[in-house]
């Protein structure tokens, strides 16, 4: 079995500043399928679209856009592919001290501080927090690195004085370890989303990553605050959740190709997950879009 390592993705500042900004049109930053993790810490602002949002343990699914906030060397997917269907994509990528190592201690800047510890476990805004933040950042494209960092300044202060954010992961799963924890969790997470249509067995997972199965059991519960299991499962039931709003093809086979082999099973956790029953969640998207 080719086993599969994870991507450090090495990141440049754009010339003449301390942080890198890219503006990308539709999805041309397309790295969904790419697990990868690098010390900046990443704001990503998607101009409408839907798709996975796979942040740490965190598995969910956005619409009409996407605005997120990712701690130092926490793993992530892109969020963009062909079939995101947004208009363009705006990603900034900043170390934690680039504004120097002391700067932050400053009053005026305790905001971003919070903030920026908060990244640590991954943060998604809300849709009026999008609203304000959203061309602040696109408007950035055309400004000077002088103003850029201004306006920087501006946009995490702004994302950290607004309350409508959700944190992502629980508390714990920061990935603020050695590096061999770092990868190990990569290579299990390349595993999952390579193979999740599949069955899963847990001694081929630990044997991956040169582990016993109890042993395996008790590290991924002890970093990620989920159950392996519970992980596989949320994996699956997110991309049962991008099928449902973006073709016709019927739940059960909805179900099966996303790797449940038990209809009445995906039902009751797919209910248990989202709070509403497949049809009902495809109905109400249906009648969101219309």
């Amino acid at each position: 079995m080719k086993k599969i390592n994870p991507t450090l993705e090495v990141i440049a500042p754009t010339f003449g500043s301390s942080f890198t900004f890219s503006k990308y049109v539709e999805n041309s930053n397309c790295k969904s399928d790419l697990w990868h993790y690098h010390p900046e810490i990443e704001l990503v602002y998607v101009n409408g679209g839907s798709g996975k949002r796979q942040i740490g343990s965190h598995i969910s699914y956005y619409s009409d856009g996407d605005l997120v906030l990712i701690g130092s060397n926490l793993p992530h997917c892109g969020f963009t592919n062909e079939e995101t269907g947004n208009k363009n994509e705006t990603v900034i990528q900043m170390r934690p001290d680039f504004l120097g190592n002391d700067f932050l201690e400053i009053p005026e800047l305790k905001n971003i501080q919070r903030l920026l510890n908060k990244a640590k476990a991954g943060i998604a805004f809300g849709p009026e927090t999008k609203k304000l933040v959203a061309g602040l950042m696109e408007d950035m494209e055309n400004q000077s690195v002088f103003d850029r960092l201004l306006r920087m300044i501006r946009v995490l202060n702004t994302l950290e004085t607004n309350n409508e954010y959700t944190i992502l992961n629980a508390d714990g799963f920061t990935l603020e370890m050695q590096v061999q924890d770092n990868d190990r969790i990569n290579v299990v997470f390349n595993y999952v989303k390579d193979n999740f249509q599949e069955s899963i067995q847990l001694d081929t997972v630990s044997s991956l990553v040169s582990m016993t199965t109890p042993s395996f059991c008790r590290y991924f519960k002890k970093i990620t605050n989920k159950t392996f299991t519970t992980f596989v499962n949320d994996y699956r039931l997110v991309h049962a959740s991008k099928l449902l709003s973006e073709n016709n093809k019927s739940i059960s086979e909805i179900s099966f190709e996303s790797g449940f082999n038990n209809f009445s099973h995906f039902n009751k956790s797919f209910k248990a997950f989202t709070g509403k029953s497949a049809s009902q969640y495809r109905h109400e998207l249906k009648s969101l879009i219309e």
